[in-house]
């Protein structure tokens, strides 16, 4: 999916991507291996200069670059490529919008979570992330990747990036994470269920001022909650996101 798509090439919108696939012109190899292509000279010499970029690109596994060349809103495109360097990511934060607010960082692989703690061990998440090549996040765009930049000024946080808040949204699907897992069926424990942000906010400060162990350990759960469930979220919106592309 990630090479079908042409919205990254000057002038190239969703009408021209769309004239190109019904001609057959479905993927970078396609539009490199045809003499002329179905758009006006001046779109196709446009196009062919970042289409060999791209494949090049991907070839080598740039991903880095494909992730600062296409927009975010097709990020998701690469998906099924890089299920395994994917991280589903999640932060809590002490209730302020400074770096040193950040007190939780969750990161799941689809297997495994790693929950980095302020205090504990907050500072191992930057070579964790770096080894992931798609970041999967709620809002994260809005929230999360900023906090993170402010927490970890050196750390880039370039690699591809699917938000799955605006990826919802082109759904039909309105509202917060919690409200959306509701509609979809998705469940969480008896005891996190009704956890909001400022919850956890609360349960922050009842660790750190009175070290009560049972308030952190129900913060964690509910940070994995996030990180775990955005899979679920993820593979609910990817084939209907490939079903809206008209691809």
């Amino acid at each position: 999916m990630l090479s079908a798509t042409f919205c990254h090439a000057p002038g190239i919108g969703p009408g021209s991507e769309l004239k190109l696939w019904e001609a057959g012109v479905r993927s970078w190899d396609d539009a490199l291996g045809l003499e002329k292509l179905p758009l006006s000279q001046a779109k196709a010499e446009a196009l062919l200069p970042v289409v060999q970029n791209s494949k090049e690109a991907l070839d080598a596994e740039n991903w880095r670059w494909l992730a600062k060349n296409i927009p975010q809103r097709e990020h998701w495109r690469a998906t099924k490529l890089l299920m395994e360097k994917v991280g589903f990511l999640d932060i809590e934060t002490d209730g302020g919008f400074e770096g040193n607010s950040v007190t939780v960082i969750g990161l799941y692989d689809g297997f495994d979570s790693q929950l980095f703690v302020q205090g504990q061990n907050l500072e191992e998440f930057p070579d964790a992330i770096s080894e992931k090549e798609l970041l999967v996040t709620f809002f994260g765009t809005g929230f999360d990747l900023p906090m993170l930049r402010r927490r970890f000024p050196a750390l880039p946080l370039d690699q591809l990036h699917v938000d799955l808040c605006p990826s919802m949204r082109r759904l039909g699907y309105t509202g917060g994470l919690k409200k959306i897992e509701r509609v979809l069926g998705i469940s969480r424990d008896f005891e996190i269920e009704d956890m909001s942000g400022m919850d956890a906010v609360y349960l922050w400060s009842a660790w750190k001022r009175r070290g009560d162990q049972e308030a952190l350990d129900r913060l964690l759960a509910y940070n994995r909650a996030d990180i775990e469930n955005l899979a679920l979220l993820l593979a609910f919106a990817y084939p209907r996101l490939e079903t809206l592309s008209g691809f």
